[in-house]
C-alpha cells in the first residue's frame, strides 16, 4: 500500500513592517510598503496594518510600487522580481491585471499623466510599454545596455502644459550604462541619447512644469539639465550637433554635502521642494526659490560684480582696454544655482531604502517626507515652513513625527522558541526579543538584550532564557517584561541551551569549551496554590570539550547528553555521571544543530556541510546521510511523537524528511533571505521558521493528503515547463548568440513572454479546438449520410451522440471555443495564440466567422483575427482554402463593427451634449452670482476642469 503523507502549507507570515527590496509610497496617511512578495498598507500615525496585498501563489519578491498620478486614483502598479507586473485595486485589494513581459527583475515603473499607460523597465534592459485599459503590451524597446533605473513620462506637443497633461507621447529613461535616452512614443524610436555621468545613473526626476532634469551618479555628483520644449516638438528635423539642436541640455552641478551614491532624487509635487538621498542615513531636502526671490538674487550678485569691478585699481583703464561691465542679466533664462538653495538635512536612525513626499497640501505644518529603512522599520518627518529670514545659527530643522518600528526585528532573526502549549513564541535577533501571540500574531512584548543566539521558554511558560554572542544567560520575566537575571555565564559565545526533560536543569554549550549545567530553582509566594513569582538559576557542574562547543541536546527519556563540537564530531555521554559514551563522525563540517526522537533511539544532524545524518543511538552506527540542502543547515528538529524532522538552510528552504524511509517528502518555498532558526510546536501541527529577510512564517499542517510519487512529477513537470518557457524566451540578439550568429536586435519589437500560463493556454485552445472540430465532422457526416438518402431512411438513421463535454457546458462547437479564449488574460492571449499550429489556426479561423455573424464579443474576436493575421500573414495568403473564410469573416465582421461605431458615436454625442448643458448651468450660475464676463467665467471654468492645483512655471 503506497503510504500518504499530510500536506504542509504556509498560514501566515508576520514580524515584517518594510522589505528592503523595493521602494515605498506614502500619501500622507497611510504607506504602502513592500513585505517580501505582499505589499502592506499601514496606517503610520496609528500604527496598524490596515491591509496586505497577497497574490496567492506568488513568491516573487516586489522590486518597485507606483502609484496612478490621477487624482484620489486607487490604482497601484507593483513590479516583481521574476518580471511580472500586477496593477493592483487598493480599495478592493485585488489585482485587476497581470503582465508578464520581462525576462528579469522589474526596476523602475511610471504612469503617464492619464493613468492609461504604463512603462516599465527591467534589469534585462528592455523598455515596455503597456496599455492598462486594452490589458496589453503594446511595444517593447531596447538600446540600453544595463539595468534601467528611471522612467518619465514627459508632454511635448503643445506648448501649453495644461492641453498637453494627458497627451505624453515621450519618455525620458535612465540607466545604469550612463546613458539617459528620449523615446518618441508614436514613431517607437529613441530620439536622442545623451552621456550625462561618467559612472552609472540611478536616479531621476523632473519637476512639474517639465522644464528642468534632475540625475544623480554612483559617484555622488548630480547634475541639473534644462529640457528644451521646442526641439523636442520639432522632432527630427535637424542633424546639426550644435546645443540648440539638443533635448536636453546640460546646465550645472549641484554641490552636496556627501559624495556617496545618489539611489533616490524627487520633487514635491505641490510644494517647492527637491529632495536628494546622497548618503545612507540622511536626505538632503533643497527649497526651490520663487521667481521674486530669483530676480533678487540676480540683482544682489549683479551688485557683488559691480563692487569688485569699482574695487580694483584703474576701474576706467581697464574698461578701456577691454574690461567688461556687469550685463543686465534681467532677460537671461534662469539658472538651477540661483532657483535651489539647501534648506535642511533628514536625518534618519537607519540606512535609508527609500522616501516619499506626502501629499497633503502646504499648510502651516510644513511638508511631510518618509522613510522606509533598511532595518525594518518606517519614519515620518516634518518639514517646517521656512520662515521670511532664516538664522545661520539656528537653521531649521526636521522633526520626526511618527515611527514604526515595535511589530517586526531591526536584525535578523536569530532564535525562535515555543511555550509548552503553543501560545506565545519569543524571537531573539541582536538587541532585542519579541514575544508573539500565535492566535492573533501580536507582538505583546519586546524586551532589550545583547546579540542573542539561543533561547528557550523555562518550566512554566513565564520566563524565558537567552544565550548571548558575549557569554551572558539573560532571563527575562514575559509578564512585567524586565530582566531578572543577567549571568556572564561563558567567557565565549553561547551557542546552545537546553532543558533538561525532567524541568530541573539547563545545559549551555559555549564557544570556550565548556558545557554549563544550572539548576533552576524557583522561589514560590503562595505554597498551597503553587504560584511561581521567581526563577533563579545556580551552576551545578561543568563538562570541559576538547573544542568549542556549538549544540547540546538532552533526550527526552533524561539518560544521554548529546554534544556537538567543533572538529565536526558528536560526543555522547551519560547525563547523571557525565561519563563518555560514543563519538560519533562522519561530517566534513561542524555540526550547527541536533535533536534526539522522542523514543530516544534516533539522533539526526545537521552540518555547515550540507549533509543531513541520521545515527542510531543504542550503537552510535550511521543509518542514512542524505545530501540535503545546497547551502549550510542551519537547524533540525524531530516533529513531535514521530521519526519525521524538519530542516532549514541557508539556501532559503524548509524540507521535511521522514527518518524512517529517509525520503524528502515535501520542499517549501517561501522565505527570501537564509534561514538562521526552527521552531515546531508540541503538538505538531505546525513549524515556524526566522530569516534574513526578518520575516517569522508558519507553515501549518493541512488536511490534503500527500502522496510522494505525485509530488516528484509535480516537480519535475515544473522544472520541464520553466526549461521549455527558457528555451522559449531566449534572446536571439547577436551579442548573446554564444557563436554570433543571432540576428540585430530591433530598437521595438513585439511585447510577448512565455510561461507556463500561456503553454497551459495555448493547450486549452488547442483542445477546445480538436473537440469542436471533432463535433463538427461528426454532424457533417451524418449531415452527408441523411442527403444520399431518402426521408424515410434519413429519419430512421440515429443522430449522433454529442460530445461529453459539449454536452455537459449544453454549447454549440463555436461557443465552446469562444467560452475558452474568454477565460484567457488578454496579456496572456498572444503568447497562447502563437503555441497554435497552423492547422488549428485555420480551424480557428472558422470559429472566428462564426462569432462574427452571430455579433459575439467582436472585441475580442477582432483582436484575434488582427493577431493571426500579422502572425502567418504569409501562410494564410499562399493558401487558397481560406478564401472563403475570409470573405465570410469580411463581410460579417466589418457590419459589426459599423453597428458598434454607430453606438460609440451616438454615446459621445449624447456625452458632448450633456458637457455642454453643465457649461452652460455654470455660466449662468456664475453671471448671476457674481457678475463676471464671458472671457474670466470661462477661464475659470477652465481651470476648475484641470483640477484643483495650478501649475506654475518656474
Amino acid at each position: 500500500m503506497v503510504k500518504s503523507y499530510l500536506r504542509h502549507g504556509p498560514t501566515q507570515a508576520f514580524g515584517l513592517i518594510c522589505s528592503s527590496g523595493s521602494n515605498s509610497v506614502f500619501d500622507g496617511k497611510l504607506a504602502y510598503v513592500p513585505a517580501l512578495e505582499d505589499v502592506l498598507v499601514w496606517d503610520v500615525k496609528k500604527g496598524e496594518m490596515l491591509a496586505m496585498w497577497h497574490d496567492t501563489g506568488h513568491r516573487a519578491e516586489v522590486t518597485c510600487i507606483v502609484r496612478s498620478p490621477v487624482a484620489d486614483s486607487t490604482t497601484f502598479a507593483v513590479g516583481y522580481a521574476d518580471g511580472s507586473i500586477r496593477i493592483w485595486n487598493a480599495e478592493a485589494g485585488t489585482v485587476i491585471v497581470r503582465f508578464n513581459g520581462h525576462k528579469r527583475a522589474v526596476t523602475a515603473l511610471a504612469f503617464d499623466p492619464s493613468g492609461h499607460r504604463l512603462a516599465s523597465g527591467s534589469m534585462d534592459t528592455d523598455l515596455i510599454i503597456w496599455d492598462v485599459i486594452a490589458e496589453e503590451g503594446v511595444k517593447r524597446l531596447s538600446g540600453h545596455r544595463d539595468q534601467i533605473t528611471g522612467l518619465r513620462f514627459i508632454s511635448g506637443k503643445s506648448e501649453e502644459p495644461s492641453s498637453s497633461a494627458l497627451h505624453s507621447n515621450y519618455i525620458i529613461s535612465s540607466s545604469k550604462d550612463t546613458f539617459l535616452k528620449v523615446w518618441d512614443l508614436t514613431t517607437w524610436h529613441c530620439i536622442e541619447t545623451v552621456t550625462s555621468h561618467r559612472s552609472e545613473i540611478w536616479s531621476f526626476d523632473i519637476n512639474a512644469a517639465e522644464d528642468w532634469l534632475i540625475t544623480g551618479g554612483s559617484d555622488g555628483e548630480v547634475k541639473g539639465w534644462k529640457i528644451n520644449h521646442e526641439r523636442l516638438r520639432s522632432g527630427l528635423t535637424s542633424v546639426e550637433e550644435d546645443v540648440s539642436s539638443k533635448i536636453i541640455v546640460l546646465s550645472e552641478t549641484i554641490p552636496l554635502n556627501s559624495q556617496h551614491r545618489v539611489p533616490q532624487i524627487s520633487f514635491h509635487h505641490s510644494q517647492p521642494y527637491l529632495a536628494i538621498q546622497s548618503h545612507e542615513r540622511s536626505v538632503e531636502i533643497f527649497r526651490i526659490r520663487s521667481e521674486e526671490e530669483v530676480q533678487r538674487k540676480k540683482l544682489r550678485r549683479k551688485k557683488r560684480e559691480k563692487e569688485k569691478l569699482d574695487k580694483t585699481k584703474d576701474a576706467k583703464q581697464d574698461v578701456l582696454n577691454g574690461g567688461v561691465e556687469p550685463e543686465d542679466d534681467s532677460d537671461t533664462p534662469v539658472r538651477l544655482i540661483d532657483l535651489l538653495t539647501p534648506y535642511l538635512v533628514v536625518r534618519s536612525s537607519s540606512k535609508i531604502r527609500s522616501f516619499d513626499f506626502g501629499s497633503d497640501a502646504a499648510t502651516s505644518k510644513g511638508a511631510t517626507i518618509f522613510l522606509a529603512l533598511n532595518s525594518n522599520a518606517l519614519e515620518v518627518f516634518n518639514i517646517p515652513t521656512p520662515p521670511k529670514k532664516i538664522d545661520p545659527e539656528s537653521p531649521p530643522e526636521a522633526s520626526r513625527s511618527h515611527s514604526l518600528e515595535l511589530p517586526g526585528h531591526r536584525s535578523d532573526i536569530r532564535s525562535l522558541c515555543l511555550n509548552s502549549d503553543d501560545s506565545l513564541l519569543a524571537s531573539a535577533s541582536n538587541g532585542e526579543v519579541k514575544i508573539w501571540n500565535m492566535k492573533t500574531f501580536a507582538c505583546i512584548r519586546t524586551m532589550e538584550c545583547g546579540y542573542a543566539i539561543c533561547s528557550t521558554f523555562l518550566p512554566g511558560d513565564r520566563h524565558v532564557l537567552i544565550g548571548t554572542k558575549s557569554g551572558h544567560l539573560l532571563l527575562h520575566d514575559i509578564f512585567t517584561g524586565n530582566e531578572l537575571e543577567s549571568i556572564q555565564a561563558h567567557s565565549g559565545a553561547v551557542w546552545s541551551l537546553s532543558v533538561r526533560p525532567d524541568d530541573q536543569c539547563i545545559a549551555s554549550g559555549s564557544a570556550d569549551k565548556e558545557v554549563k549545567f544550572w539548576d533552576i530553582h524557583r522561589t514560590r509566594s503562595d505554597r498551597t496554590a503553587g504560584t511561581v513569582s521567581s526563577v533563579s538559576l545556580v551552576h551545578s557542574k561543568t563538562l570541559k570539550t576538547s573544542d568549542d562547543v556549538l549544540a547540546v541536546c538532552y533526550s527526552p527519556n533524561g539518560k544521554l547528553l548529546a554534544v556537538s563540537l567543533l572538529d565536526s564530531t558528536v560526543k555522547i555521554f551519560y547525563q547523571d555521571s557525565l561519563k563518555f559514551f560514543l563519538s560519533l563522525y562522519g561530517h566534513k563540517l561542524p555540526v550547527l544543530s541536533m535533536d534526539i526522537s522522542f523514543d530516544s533511539k534516533l539522533l539526526v544532524t545537521c552540518s555547515a556541510d550540507k549533509n543531513v545524518k541520521i545515527w542510531g543511538l543504542d550503537f552510535g552506527d550511521c543509518h542514512k546521510s542524505i545530501f540535503a540542502h545546497d547551502e549550510s543547515i542551519m537547524q533540525v528538529a524531530f516533529e513531535a511523537q514521530s521519526h519525521y524532522f524538519w530542516t532549514v538552510g541557508k539556501d532559503k528552504m524548509v524540507k521535511y524528511w521522514d527518518g524512517d524511509k529517509f525520503e524528502n517528502i515535501q520542499r517549501l518555498e517561501g522565505h527570501h533571505g537564509e534561514i538562521w532558526a526552527l521552531a515546531l510546536s508540541h503538538s505538531g501541527k505546525f513549524v515556524v521558521t526566522g530569516s534574513h529577510d526578518k520575516s517569522i512564517r508558519i507553515w501549518e499542517k493541512l488536511d490534503d493528503p500527500l502522496f510522494l510519487e505525485e509530488e516528484r512529477e509535480q516537480q519535475l513537470e515544473g522544472i520541464f515547463e520553466g526549461g521549455i518557457a527558457d528555451s522559449l524566451n531566449r534572446s536571439n540578439r547577436l551579442e548573446d548568440s554564444p557563436n554570433g550568429e543571432g540576428q540585430p536586435e530591433k530598437e521595438a519589437n513585439a511585447v510577448g513572454k512565455q510561461t507556463s500560463d500561456t503553454l497551459m493556454s495555448g493547450e486549452k485552445i488547442i483542445e477546445a479546438l480538436e473537440i469542436a472540430d471533432e463535433e463538427r465532422d461528426t454532424f457533417q457526416d451524418y449531415k452527408d449520410a441523411c442527403s444520399r438518402l431518402s426521408q424515410a431512411e434519413a429519419d430512421r438513421l440515429p443522430r449522433p451522440q454529442k460530445h461529453a463535454v459539449l454536452a455537459a457546458y449544453d454549447m454549440e462547437p463555436s461557443a465552446y471555443v469562444l467560452s475558452v479564449i474568454e477565460k484567457i488574460t488578454a496579456a496572456n492571449l498572444p503568447d497562447a495564440l502563437l503555441i497554435l499550429p497552423f492547422s488549428k489556426v485555420i480551424s480557428l479561423l472558422i470559429y472566428l466567422g462564426d462569432w462574427a455573424e452571430k455579433r459575439q464579443n467582436i472585441l475580442l474576436t477582432s483582436r484575434v483575427l488582427f493577431f493571426l493575421l500579422k502572425t502567418h500573414h504569409h501562410q494564410i495568403v499562399a493558401n487558397r482554402i481560406m478564401r472563403t473564410s475570409l470573405l465570410r469573416i469580411r463581410r460579417h465582421l466589418r457590419e459589426a463593427l459599423l453597428q458598434q461605431k454607430g453606438t460609440l458615436s451616438y454615446n459621445l454625442a449624447a456625452l458632448k451634449f450633456i458637457r455642454r448643458q453643465q457649461e452652460t448651468s455654470q455660466l449662468a450660475t456664475f453671471y448671476e452670482e457674481e457678475g463676471l464676463d464671458e472671457e474670466k467665467v470661462r477661464a475659470r471654468i477652465e481651470a476648475s476642469r484641470q483640477g484643483k492645483r495650478k501649475r506654475v512655471q518656474i
